[in-house]
C-alpha cells in the first residue's frame, strides 16, 4: 500500500506545539503530569493513538476475562482530555517522521508541525519465526481487541496453548483455564518466570500451577505451528520432537521495542531495539523524546515495567515543561501478583547477582511458601523472591531498596507471618520508597501527617498519591501512618462510644465468649450508663447475629432503629415499605399477581429494583401486618430491606436457559439467599452469582460475589456498588459447591465477628491487617484455626433462622406496636399525604395539597376494614 503524501505541516507562531504519539498507560502518565506543571500553560498538544479507545490499564488486562468492562479499566478521566484542551486522535496512528520539517504524519494522511515530539509507542509481542504462526486460532496478547479475539475463538475452542511462561504467559494461561479450555504452558526456559525467581521459587511455583490443572512444558521451544486443511491450528510441534496437541495458541513470549519510526527517521536505536534516551528521556536529536517500553535507557536496558515507565514519563514531562530537572536514574523493577491464584513477588536483586551476597531461605514445600532474601556483604538487603506467602511485601521491597544494612535480623525477615518472634514494627528510613508507582518516600508519608494534618491513611492517600495505583503497599502505609500518629501523641480513638470502652469486634467476643444475652448486662458489666443510639443498635445486631431470639422480643425491642422497630423501611413522608424475599429474583406468576393484587388493594407504590424484588411503597405503619398477613400466606417472607441484614443475591438465568452460561447460577444465588437470610452483620450485605464470565450479575460489585467457571466457582469479596464504588478481589476460584459454601460461611462470620460499626465489607478489607492476603489464610487456610468455630456460628444462623414478619403476625403482643395512634387503632394519620404521579402515588412535597388514602387495615387477627382519615 503507498503511504499518503503529508501536506505541508500548519506554521503556528502561537503556543508551543507538544505532539505525543501513543496513548498507553505511560502516554497517559506523561499528560497528567504534564498539565500539571507550571510550564504546560503555553503548551499546545496533540495526541496521536492509534487504538481506537483511550488509554485503559494493560496490567490488569486479564480482568476483562472476569468480568471488567472496558470502561472499568480506562485510565483517562472522564473530560480530562477537554478540561487541557488536549487534541486526541484516535484509530490514527502516526506513519512517518519528518525530522527536518519537524512534522508527523498519520495513517490518515494528515500531517502535524510539532516543536516538541514524545514518543511514547510501547512495544508489540514477540511471535517466534516458526512456520505456521499466521494459522487461525493464533492470537497475541496484547490489546483488548486481542482479548476479545481470544474469548470469541475460545468459545469453540477445547485445547489451549500458552507460548510464553512469564507474567503475561501465566496470566494468559489463567484466563483460559478459566474458560474452560485445557491449557498447557510451553516455556523455553528451565522454568517459569526465570526473570523475577529463582530456581527454588520456580519449582515451587510450577508445583502449585500444575496442582490447579495447567500442564507445564519448561525446557522446551515452539518449533511449528501445526493447521489443518482449513487452515486452522491443530497443534504444536515443539523443539524436542513432541506434538502437543491443540486448537487455539496464544503467543506470550515476550515483547520487543516499537521502535520503527525512530528507526526510519534516524534516531539511534539500540541493537538489540530500543529508541536511544538520555537521563531527561531525550533522543540524539533534542526535540524528540522517547518513554516507557520503546526506549533504551542510559543504562542500556530496555524497562518492561510500566513503573520505570511512568518514572520516565514524569521525567519527560518536566523537561518539556522547562520544569526542574528530575533524570531518570532507573526504577523500582519490582512485582508482586497473583498468577492463577498463586502469590508470586520479586523485589531488588532476586538473584543474587551481587558480589559476595549470600541467601536466606524458608521453603515449605508442604504449605506451598518459598521465601529468599538476598542480603548484601554489609548486611543490607538486595533483593528477594516470595512465592505462595507474599504479606510482607510491601515492607521487604521499601527495605531493599533503602540500601542500608538492616536493624533487624534476616532470619526474622524471611519467616512466613505467624512464625517469626514477636518484636516491633521493622523501621523504614524516610528515604524508603513506600509507593513505587508514585514514588512517595516513607518521609513525604510522615510529612503529610505532621506537616499537612492528615490523621487517617485515607487523607494521607488523597494528599500523596500513596496507595492509589496498585494499591500493594496500602499496609505499610497504615503502618507508617500510625507510627507517626502514635510518635506524635496521637491516639485514634476506637471507643465504640462513650458507654462502651471497647470496640464492636470486642464487644462481640465479649457476648459470644460469656453467653451475654441483654443489653443491660452487657453494659453492667462492660460499660457504662444507660446506652445510647449509637451502642444500642450495634449490640441488637450482635445479639441477633448470634441467634439471640426476635428483635422485638423484651428488652431487644428497645434497642432497634427506627426501620428494625417496625420491620420495614422508614420513607420521607412517615410511611413504610415493605419489600418481600424474591431470593434470586426468581418468582412464580402467581407469586407477581400476589404482589400485584396487594399493591391494588392497599394503594402502594410499586418499583422493580436493580437487586431483582420488588418494593412497595407508601404503607402506613398499622397497615404493615395486613399487607404482611397476605404476603406469607402467598408463601413469601421478610427480605430483610429494613435491617443491616443480607438483602439479595442477585443472578443472571445461567446455564439452565443461557447459551454462555457454564453452571446453575439462578439456583447457587436461591440457595446463598436462604441460607444467609436475616443474617444480621455490621452493615448491609449484598451478593450475586454470574453463570459465566460475562457477568450479567454484577458478582465482583457485591459484599459477596461467585462467578461460574467450566470447574466450579470463584468466590469474589470485598466489593461495593455504592457512593464509594470498589471492585471486589478473587478470594478463592474453581471451587466445589460444598467448599464455596463453606468459606463464605466463613468470611461472612470473620467479616461480623471483626468489622466495625457501619462498617462494608470493601472498607473491612482495606482497613483490617493484612488484608486480603490475611483474610485469605484466615478463612481458606485455617491459619488462625478458628475456622471450625465460624463455621458452627453460621450453622447456629441457619439452624435458628425464623421469617419475622410470621413470627410477629403470630404473636399478638408483638402485634400492638403496629398502630399510629394507640387511642384510636386503625385510623389513618393525617400527616402521612401523597399525590398521584405517572399512574402511581409519591409522597406530597412541600407546598403540594396532599390527601391521606383510603387504607385497609388489620384490626385484630386477620380481620381487615377500611378506613379513611
Amino acid at each position: 500500500m503507498t503511504r499518503p503524501t503529508a501536506p505541508p505541516a500548519p506554521r503556528h507562531t502561537g503556543r508551543r506545539h507538544v505532539v505525543l504519539i501513543g496513548h498507553g498507560m505511560v502516554g497517559q502518565r506523561f499528560l497528567e503530569t504534564l498539565v500539571a506543571l507550571p510550564g504546560a500553560a503555553g503548551l499546545r498538544i496533540t495526541v496521536l493513538a492509534e487504538e481506537p479507545r483511550p488509554a485503559y490499564d494493560r496490567v490488569h488486562l486479564t480482568s476483562w476475562f472476569s468480568g471488567t468492562s472496558a470502561d472499568e479499566l480506562k485510565l483517562c478521566p472522564p473530560g480530562f482530555v477537554a478540561e487541557h484542551g488536549i487534541d486526541l486522535r484516535l484509530g490514527d496512528p502516526a506513519t512517518a517522521i519528518d525530522r527536518a520539517a519537524r512534522t508527523v504524519t498519520t495513517a490518515s494522511g494528515a500531517a502535524f508541525g510539532y516543536d516538541t515530539l514524545v514518543l511514547a509507542t510501547g512495544s508489540y509481542p514477540f511471535v517466534p519465526p516458526v512456520p505456521g504462526t499466521d494459522a487461525a486460532g493464533c492470537h497475541v496478547y496484547r490489546t483488548l481487541d486481542d482479548v476479545a479475539a481470544i474469548r470469541a475463538d475460545a468459545s469453540g475452542a477445547r485445547v489451549g496453548a500458552v507460548v510464553g511462561g512469564g507474567l503475561l504467559g501465566l496470566e494468559a494461561a489463567g484466563a483460559l483455564r478459566a474458560m474452560g479450555l485445557e491449557t498447557h504452558v510451553v516455556e523455553f526456559a528451565p522454568r517459569l518466570m526465570a526473570l523475577q525467581v529463582d530456581e527454588g521459587g520456580g519449582d515451587l511455583l510450577r508445583r502449585k500451577v500444575e496442582d490447579l490443572g495447567v500442564r507445564v512444558h519448561t525446557g522446551v521451544g515452539t518449533r511449528a505451528v501445526l493447521a489443518d486443511d482449513a487452515g486452522r491450528v491443530r497443534a504444536m510441534a515443539l523443539s524436542d520432537g513432541g506434538e502437543l496437541a491443540a486448537d487455539l495458541v496464544v503467543f506470550s513470549a515476550g515483547v520487543r521495542p516499537r521502535d520503527q519510526l525512530a528507526r526510519e527517521c534516524g534516531l539511534p536505536v539500540g541493537q538489540r531495539g530500543g529508541i536511544v534516551v538520555d537521563g531527561e528521556c531525550r533522543t540524539r536529536d533534542p526535540r524528540v523524546h522517547a518513554i516507557g517500553e520503546c526506549a533504551l535507557t542510559s543504562d542500556g536496558r530496555v524497562h518492561g515495567l510500566v513503573a520505570p515507565g511512568y518514572a520516565m514519563a514524569e521525567t519527560a514531562a518536566r523537561a518539556v515543561a522547562g520544569g526542574e530537572p528530575a533524570p531518570f536514574t532507573g526504577a523500582d523493577t519490582s512485582t508482586e501478583l497473583k498468577l492463577l491464584g498463586v502469590d508470586v513477588a520479586s523485589f531488588g536483586d532476586a538473584h543474587g547477582a551481587t558480589e559476595g551476597a549470600r541467601d536466606v531461605l524458608y521453603s515449605d514445600g508442604r504449605s506451598g511458601v518459598y521465601r529468599k532474601l538476598v542480603i548484601g556483604g554489609d548486611g543490607a538487603l538486595l533483593g528477594g523472591v516470595l512465592v505462595g506467602d507474599t504479606g510482607s511485601y510491601g515492607v521487604l521491597r521499601p527495605l531493599a531498596a533503602a540500601g542500608r544494612p538492616l536493624d533487624t535480623a534476616p532470619g526474622q525477615l524471611v519467616l512466613p507471618a505467624g512464625l517469626a518472634p514477636a518484636s516491633g514494627p521493622v523501621e523504614l528510613p524516610d528515604d524508603a520508597v513506600v509507593c513505587s508507582c508514585h514514588n512517595v518516600t516513607t518521609g513525604r508519608i510522615r510529612a503529610a501527617v505532621a506537616d499537612d494534618g492528615c490523621t487517617s491513611v485515607p487523607e494521607v492517600k488523597k494528599c500523596t498519591k500513596a496507595g492509589t495505583g496498585c494499591g500493594s503497599c496500602v499496609k505499610v502505609l497504615g503502618t507508617v501512618v500510625d507510627g507517626e500518629l502514635a510518635s506524635r501523641g496521637v491516639s485514634v480513638d476506637d471507643r465504640l462510644c462513650e458507654h462502651f470502652a471497647h470496640t464492636r469486634a470486642e464487644l462481640y467476643d465479649i457476648v459470644r465468649v460469656k453467653g451475654v444475652a441483654t443489653f443491660s448486662r452487657l453494659v453492667e458489666e462492660h460499660g457504662t450508663g444507660e446506652g445510647c443510639d449509637v451502642c444500642k443498635p450495634v449490640v441488637a445486631s450482635i445479639l441477633a447475629s448470634l441467634a439471640g431470639g426476635h428483635i422485638l422480643d423484651g428488652e431487644q425491642a428497645a434497642l432497634q432503629d427506627t426501620n428494625d422497630h417496625f420491620l420495614a423501611n422508614l420513607q420521607r413522608n412517615g410511611s413504610y415499605s415493605v419489600v418481600p424475599r424474591v431470593p434470586g429474583g426468581e418468582i412464580t406468576p402467581e407469586g407477581l399477581i400476589t404482589i400485584g393484587e396487594i399493591a391494588r388493594d392497599f394503594g402502594l407504590y410499586t418499583k422493580i429494583t436493580g437487586g431483582q424484588r420488588i418494593d412497595m411503597f407508601g404503607a402506613a405503619v398499622d397497615q404493615l401486618p395486613a399487607i404482611w398477613r397476605r404476603l406469607v400466606d402467598a408463601g413469601f417472607e421478610s427480605g430483610h430491606a429494613y435491617g443491616k441484614a443480607l438483602r439479595t443475591v442477585k443472578s443472571c438465568v445461567g446455564q439452565a436457559w443461557c447459551r454462555y452460561g457454564v453452571q446453575d447460577s439462578a439456583a447457587l444465588a436461591i440457595e446463598l439467599e436462604l441460607r444467609y437470610r436475616g443474617l444480621r452483620s455490621p452493615h448491609k450485605l449484598k451478593s450475586a452469582v454470574s453463570g459465566c464470565a460475562r457477568e450479567c450479575a454484577e458478582a465482583q460489585g457485591k459484599d459477596f460475589g461467585v462467578i461460574a467457571t467450566s470447574s466450579g466457582w470463584n468466590l469474589y469479596v470485598g466489593g461495593n456498588g455504592g457512593m464509594a464504588p470498589r471492585h471486589a478481589d478473587l478470594l478463592a476460584q474453581d471451587l466445589d459447591h460444598d467448599t464455596l459454601v463453606r468459606i463464605i460461611d466463613r468470611f461472612l462470620m470473620f467479616y461480623i465477628r471483626t468489622a466495625d460499626r457501619l462498617e462494608r465489607t470493601s472498607t473491612w478489607l482495606e482497613r483490617i491487617e493484612g488484608g486480603l492476603g490475611h483474610v485469605r489464610a484466615v478463612v481458606v487456610d485455617d491459619s488462625l484455626g478458628i475456622c471450625a468455630d465460624l463455621e458452627e456460628l453460621m450453622a447456629r444462623h441457619v439452624g435458628a433462622y425464623e421469617d419475622e414478619w410470621a413470627a410477629t403476625l403470630a404473636d399478638p403482643d408483638r402485634l400492638r406496636r403496629f398502630t399510629s395512634f394507640v387511642n384510636a387503632p386503625g385510623t389513618p394519620d393525617p400527616a402521612v399525604t401523597f399525590v398521584t404521579e405517572r399512574g402511581q402515588i409519591r409522597p406530597a412535597r412541600a407546598g403540594e395539597h396532599g390527601t391521606p388514602l383510603p387504607r385497609p387495615v388489620l384490626i385484630g387477627g386477620d380481620r381487615v376494614e377500611v378506613r379513611t382519615a
